[in-house]
């Protein structure tokens, strides 16, 4: 197959062109940066514009693309310094993925997979409850309202236009590379440092690992069921915070070391630092059912989840 990737420097699109390449599918690796993959077999690098309502992607009948995966976004940051964050991340993740999908679709692309986000669904889960494909969105920030917002204008053009459309909506992906608060985990569990979530035992989160993202949406390619639905997903394993630092303490080869703080110092250190959604994070949960893209496709994680982590590991740079 003809596939396109937008984002392909990124983390996810770094490992979605080489696995592609590798599977002899041929590849057009639309960065904004230039990239190393001018040295892999089947992946030509396109110069992208930027991601916004009026950027011509030039794309070209004859270019014979089957399917595009779109992954460039805005993503979610932490503490967004923007005076109206809504309006940015809807010029680049709604305006600028409508003006992508209407062009792709003129020139015949048959099927669009877009990475969505677990945020179109909501922050957590209540205890006894899992996120599902079916469920009524519920985002609560800037990200994951736009996130919505483009799904459901993709699902206008594909009734529009006939272009197959794919969702995806993954939570927190690692792996070899990963950046963010995963990445300052694994640096706190490499220098030995005591974390006081030792009392963080009774939540459950839902990870995906790198190539079990991967795996999906190539999967996605081209299966007939996968065509205009929206899928969950993850490694089918749920873990609570201590399981998840203990488990990749062992993955590093450093242990964790966890000590009790009371949850009111942690939720009262969140105030006084101005890190609002740092206690969630640590005690809350988020779980997702995947038993519709199990289903559906026939989708097994292909990796577990110690082995995730410990691709993560091996792959982690101080």
């Amino acid at each position: 197959m003809r596939i396109a990737v937008t984002g392909a420097n990124g983390f996810v699109g770094h490992a979605l062109v080489r696995e592609l390449a590798a599977n002899n599918h041929q590849v057009l690796a639309y960065v904004r940066q230039p990239g190393d993959f001018a040295r892999i077999d089947g992946v030509a690098t396109v110069a992208a514009p930027e991601l916004g309502q009026y950027s011509d992607w030039q794309f070209r009948n004859e270019l014979g693309i089957d399917v595009l995966v779109h992954l460039a976004a805005r993503v979610h940051v932490m503490q967004d310094t923007s005076a109206d964050p809504l309006s940015e991340f809807r010029k680049v993740n709604v305006s600028g993925t409508v003006n992508l999908a209407r062009q792709a679709a003129e020139a015949g692309v048959k099927r669009f997979i877009f990475l969505s986000s677990i945020k179109v669904n909501g922050e957590f889960t209540v205890s006894g409850r899992t996120f599902s494909a079916s469920d009524e969105p519920a985002p609560s920030d800037p990200y994951g309202i736009s996130k919505l917002e483009a799904e459901n204008e993709l699902r206008q053009i594909s009734n529009q236009t006939g272009i197959e459309v794919v969702i995806i909506r993954p939570p927190l992906v690692y792996g070899p590379g990963v950046k963010a608060n995963f990445q300052s985990m694994m640096r706190w569990l490499a220098r030995g440092v005591p974390l006081p979530m030792a009392g963080a035992t009774e939540n459950r989160r839902s990870l995906v690992a790198l190539d079990n993202l991967v795996d999906l949406i190539v999967t996605c390619l081209q299966h007939p069921a996968a065509a205009n639905q929206t899928f969950l997903v993850s490694d089918g394993e749920d873990l609570s915070t201590v399981q998840l630092l203990k488990r990749m303490g062992v993955a590093m080869g450093h242990p964790a070391h966890l000590f009790y703080l009371p949850p009111a110092l942690l939720k009262l250190g969140e105030a006084v630092l101005n890190k609002p959604g740092t206690y969630q994070r640590l005690y809350g949960s988020l779980q997702l059912d995947i038993a519709k893209t199990r289903q559906l496709l026939g989708w097994i994680p292909p990796v577990s989840l110690d082995e995730g982590l410990r691709r993560a590991a091996e792959g982690f740079r101080p």
